[in-house]
């Protein structure tokens, strides 16, 4: 059976213990055993990355590209092998598990192109014979802490625009899925970086946590909005800079305009791919009265059509959830809409067999008022509201505590563009599923959804550099 260490300051560690890593569709299948580390292991790899880090943030921009580049090329040479991976350990698809790979190389073909892009300011200072010049630099040693619904694109994105400013990494994956974040460490490693320039520690984040956050100059952070608090809450208090991205409950408003078959085929995107566990998936789908009873048949139709199975076939169209608590969460919250009052419309159950399947699951009824409209699920499950006209349905829409993404769907220019100016949502699509981003343009919510800047694209700058202004006294007029 295969094991798997830590990466500490470029050698593979042996953790406190060795935990299972198990496949969702088929529970008793190990796909390996990985050691989970120690306080202690942590602050060593936090001490090889802090040795690390002057080496690596002066070293030449190529140099770091060609890294980066290198890392890219393999993902997409391995992308069918890493992908089956993938698919093993968190349930997705195997289409989506391989696209989730090549997602990932390209992330890291766009970043190694940082380095290289990387300018700066040149301004005529106020005082005769000075020069004002405005450059950036890396932060310093950057603590990664991902979550287990995209394994190896969010560790993917964090650690290549961390890496490609000259800072140094320490990556916590989630305890679920740590096989992709393992692959890509090895990867890093044999791309040419630095002793201790990237290091990978997996374990309980409530045990590991602390003190990964007490030792970092910077924490990106994608989870649950509880642990982002108290991340937040330990970082406040050391002055650290963090960047948290905590979830949606992301709306679809369904204009009485809108072609029905295509509002119900991003619908069905936005909700069911991925077994609904994305933080931009479509929860809440707020329909026009007008098209309301149309809408939800076809939709209905459609989920029935669904094949939910074993994620490594072909024919499949919705794996499982990820873990045997998440099903039980998922559950939990189901049983909870009913007992408010929600219509089950479709699904609601969990599927016969070993994995960790649960049904397409559609509320009808609901209100925004409802707990299950309210709180993230995190799995299939999406509720309907009735809206009466625009105004209302984007009143709806951003009656919510979080403001990650939202979307609509409309033939009406006017429209949408009423519906971009005044959503809350971080994100705005336009007949487009509220699901899927493209990695060279800023990702991130507002409010509780997200704090400290975006990711990715030309937002990332702004969180892994810091800026520095410098005054040249060169005695030269004109």
């Amino acid at each position: 059976m295969m094991e798997r260490r830590n990466w500490i300051a470029g050698r593979l560690v042996d953790g406190v213990r060795l935990e299972a890593n198990r496949n969702p569709a088929r529970p008793s299948e190990v796909i390996g055993h990985y050691a989970w580390a120690s306080v202690a292991q942590a602050e060593e790899a936090l001490g090889a990355a802090r040795a690390a880090l002057p080496g690596w943030a002066a070293s030449n921009p190529q140099t770091r590209s060609d890294v980066l580049r290198r890392v890219g090329d393999e993902l997409n040479a391995r992308a069918e092998e890493l992908g089956a991976l993938l698919t093993r350990e968190e349930g997705k698809t195997l289409r989506e598990g391989i696209g989730e790979v090549r997602r990932s190389a390209q992330i890291f073909h766009y970043a190694a192109g940082e380095p290289l892009r990387q300018g700066g300011e040149a301004l005529p200072g106020l005082r005769d014979g000075t020069t004002a010049m405005v450059s950036r630099e890396p932060v310093g040693v950057v603590v990664l802490i991902t979550p287990w619904n995209f394994p190896m694109a969010v560790p993917a994105w964090k650690t290549a625009y961390a890496l490609a400013f000259g800072n140094t990494v320490v990556l916590k994956p989630s305890e679920v899925t740590p096989a992709c974040a393992w692959e890509l460490a090895d990867i890093l490693h044999r791309a040419g970086l630095p002793v201790g320039a990237f290091n990978l520690v997996v374990g309980d984040g409530r045990t590991l946590g602390p003190a990964l956050v007490d030792g970092a100059d910077a924490v990106s952070f994608t989870g649950s909005p509880g642990v982002g608090r108290a991340i937040l809450e330990r970082s406040v208090a050391r002055m650290t800079r963090v960047q948290l991205e905590l979830g949606g409950k992301n709306p679809l408003v369904v204009h009485d305009d809108a072609d029905l078959e295509l509002a119900v085929d991003i619908a069905l995107q936005g909700a069911f791919h991925s077994t609904g566990q994305r933080c931009t998936a479509t929860s809440r789908i707020i329909v026009d009265r007008r098209v309301h009873d149309a809408f939800v048949e076809r939709l209905v139709t459609r989920m029935a059509a669904l094949h939910v199975g074993d994620p490594m076939d072909a024919a499949t169209d919705m794996g499982p959830v990820v873990s045997e608590a998440q099903l039980a969460k998922d559950l939990h919250c189901i049983a909870d809409a009913r007992g408010e009052g929600a219509e089950l419309a479709f699904g609601g159950g969990r599927m016969d067999g070993d994995g960790y399947f649960l049904e397409p699951t559609l509320f009808v009824g609901t209100d925004n008022a409802m707990r299950i409209n309210r709180d993230e699920v995190f799995g299939p499950v999406a509720c309907v509201i009735p809206a009466d006209g625009l105004d209302h349905a984007i009143a709806i829409a951003n009656d919510s505590d979080h403001a990650l993404s939202s979307g609509i769907v409309t033939r009406g220019l006017a429209s949408a563009e009423t519906f971009r100016r005044r959503s809350r949502a971080g994100l705005v699509m336009v007949n487009a599923p509220t699901a899927g981003i493209d990695y060279h343009v800023p990702f991130g919510g507002r409010g509780p959804s997200g704090y400290g800047g975006r990711e990715q694209g030309s937002a990332a700058v702004e969180f892994f550099t810091e800026g520095k202004t410098a005054y040249i006294n060169h005695g030269i007029a004109g």
